[in-house]
């Protein structure tokens, strides 16, 4: 994979580990996400501003002083529109499949169709049935998991007129929705009724389409995503506080390294366990071993970190440059944000890629296919896999470049409140009295068009410092770990007000809250808030930010966090600029129809001032000094 020196290291991003292993790939010969960056740099203008359609044969067609409208008569506002439908329902349908796949989990275990899978957590599962309405008294643990799985499909058919957990919801969010026309319904009927709206022929009105991605995306936020989590804490564990340690130095010379990358902590829960078996250790160390190190990537990494504290080696720009430390046997995959070109980096290695969903194979790596009847059998194979690729590793190619960072890591919404003593009451009294003056919560990506983590911790550290909680989740808990920011300790850097509070609790000023679905815990205790209080969700001094965004996911996350009444940032627009009706409802005109609105600022210390002032105008509205 020969290219040319063509990088400006030092500029591609902020780590060390990170510029090393950049280094290397220059030694080796390696292309990275950086070099091809270059290559298709300048992007195409009509793409970027979201005026090429293609959604029928008569076309191609984009917009241009020369032509105003396509074939089919379509302005840029409504093409715009459409492909912003489309781009958001690709996110939403992404977490909500995954969402499926774990109510598919859940059914298996309380029809008794695996032995591999149990309930970890019976009073989480107790809970959400009977806050479903579902009957829980005197019922098996099992039927009430069968009961609440048949609740849970139903969320994704086409015979509800609103979702589960919009019981959850405030009052006045609900009737805003309903008055809107976007109260959420079923989570397939939405995404279905968004490719069937933005055919040839339907939906021609930008704004009306619009209306309909905000209903398709809250129905990700408070079912696809929200049935995840849920369903993920009742089958492997609620999250509790606890220590983990981050970055490429968690990667082991002397031992067998295998590392879980994806989002479905169905197939990742299997492979920690079957690292553990005492007979596939005693492989390990026959081939020369002194064991097995299991490490996370992205959002699978932080399913395993919150719930077991298992170390995380990276977050998206680093899932390439961890193959180039020589170090990795193996990367079993399960689906999204998995670059193909892992697969064609890991043959200059000795790395073997491993599949396991039908729905995300890739060409070039082995596939294993993980089911509910077999998943620590497959696991074990995985594992062995990784035990015989240890045996062609190059010690001479081998280089780690830094040591681990200690983090704490496990903040579920039940650890909050338990540690608030059972009750949000002492949160509240805090934002009140201005020791807290409001929380932000930073997620999702990295994007090779910002220097690599530089606004996920610049961001994150100029809010603490004016007194403004962070609540992280994704691939900003690397790069917000490895700043130091998720231990007690960095309570030096926030403001008086924060730095009391975590001291009092013991608690980082940037809590990880999981992974990309785990937004949803956010968007929970936005909801818990707003109900103790009496309040809309648009009322509270609370923003969202995803400073180094790239997916059609963090789109949906961005567009269901300011349906719900949530200032968002974005670090950059998604395609829509070529449209003014578009860009103007984004950034202004969805604040006078739903409480919210997006910021875009590439400066993440222009954004914090903007998202402060933000902050202090609800609060004031709130009568808080």
């Amino acid at each position: 994979m020969a290219k040319e020196k063509t990088l400006n290291i030092q500029e591609c991003s902020i780590w060390t580990d990170a510029q090393k292993m950049l280094e290397k790939a220059e030694r080796d010969g390696i292309e990275t996400a950086w070099h091809r960056l270059k290559q298709q740099t300048p992007h195409c203008n009509f793409g970027e501003t979201g005026v090429c359609c293609r959604n029928c044969t008569m076309g191609p067609c984009r917009i241009s002083k020369k032509a105003s409208v396509g074939v089919c008569g379509a302005d840029a506002n409504v093409i715009v529109a459409r492909n912003f439908g489309r781009f958001v329902a690709g996110g939403a349908a992404g977490h909500s499949d995954h969402g499926r796949d774990c109510i598919e989990a859940l059914h298996a275990v309380a029809h008794g169709q695996t032995k591999d899978y149990t309930i970890k957590d019976e009073k989480k599962l107790f809970r959400i049935a009977r806050e479903l309405g579902i009957e829980t008294e005197e019922k098996d643990v099992l039927d009430v998991a069968k009961d609440l799985a048949a609740e849970f499909f139903e969320n994704y058919g086409s015979t509800k007129n609103q979702l589960s957990f919009i019981c959850r919801v405030p009052e006045a969010r609900r009737k805003l929705w309903d008055k809107l026309g976007i109260t959420p319904r079923g989570m397939d009927r939405e995404i279905a009724e968004m490719m069937h709206r933005t055919h040839m022929g339907c939906d021609n009105d930008a704004p009306n389409t619009l209306l309909h991605c905000l209903r398709t995306c809250l129905a990700d936020g408070w079912a696809g995503s929200m049935i995840a989590t849920e369903i993920s804490d009742i089958l492997f564990g609620t999250p509790r506080p606890h220590k983990a340690k981050v970055n490429l130095g968690v990667l082991k010379e002397d031992h067998v390294n295998i590392l879980v990358h994806g989002h479905n902590p169905i197939v990742s829960e299997k492979i920690l366990e079957a690292v553990n078996d005492p007979e596939l250790i005693a492989l390990a160390k026959e081939k020369g071993a002194k064991g097995i190190n299991l490490a996370g990537l992205c959002c699978t990494g932080n399913e395993l970190m919150m719930r077991h504290g298992i170390p995380m080696a990276g977050n998206h720009l680093m899932t390439e440059l961890v193959i180039i430390t020589g170090a990795a046997e193996l990367i079993i995959v399960d689906y999204q944000c998995i670059m193909p070109s892992l697969v064609q980096i890991a043959s200059c290695y000795h790395t073997k890629i491993v599949t396991t969903a039908d729905k995300a194979r890739f060409t070039g790596a082995e596939h294993v296919k993980f089911e509910m009847h077999n998943g620590l059998e497959q696991a074990k194979k995985v594992v062995r896999m990784a035990i015989e690729r240890y045996t062609l590793r190059n010690p001479d190619r081998v280089e780690i470049p830094s040591d681990p960072v200690d983090i704490m890591t496990g903040f579920s919404n039940e650890a909050i409140i338990d540690a608030l003593g059972g009750s949000l009451t002492p949160l509240i009294d805090a934002i009140k009295a201005g020791k807290i003056r409001g929380a932000v919560g930073i997620v999702g990506c990295n994007n090779p068009k910002y220097k690599h983590d530089y606004c996920n911790v610049n961001l994150a550290k100029e809010l603490i410092k004016k007194d403004i909680l962070v609540l992280a989740t994704g691939c900003v808990t690397t790069a917000t770990g490895k700043a130091g920011l998720l231990v007690p300790e960095a309570k030096e850097l926030a403001g008086p007000g924060l730095a009391e509070i975590c001291g009092l609790l013991g608690i980082p000023p940037v809590i990880h809250m999981g992974s990309c679905v785990d937004n949803t815990r956010i968007l929970q205790l936005c909801a818990l808030l707003a109900n103790e209080l009496g309040i809309d969700i648009s009322d509270l001094p609370v923003a969202a930010s995803s400073p180094e965004w790239y997916s059609e996911k963090a789109a949906a996350i961005g567009t269901y966090a300011v349906a719900s009444g949530i200032y968002t940032h974005l670090g950059h627009p998604p395609n829509i600029t070529g449209s003014e009706v578009v860009t103007n409802l984004a950034l202004s005109g969805l604040d006078d129809l739903v409480g919210a609105c997006f910021l875009i600022e590439p400066d993440p210390f222009k954004a914090a001032e903007k998202i402060d002032q933000r902050i202090q105008q609800k609060r004031e509205a709130l009568g808080l000094k």
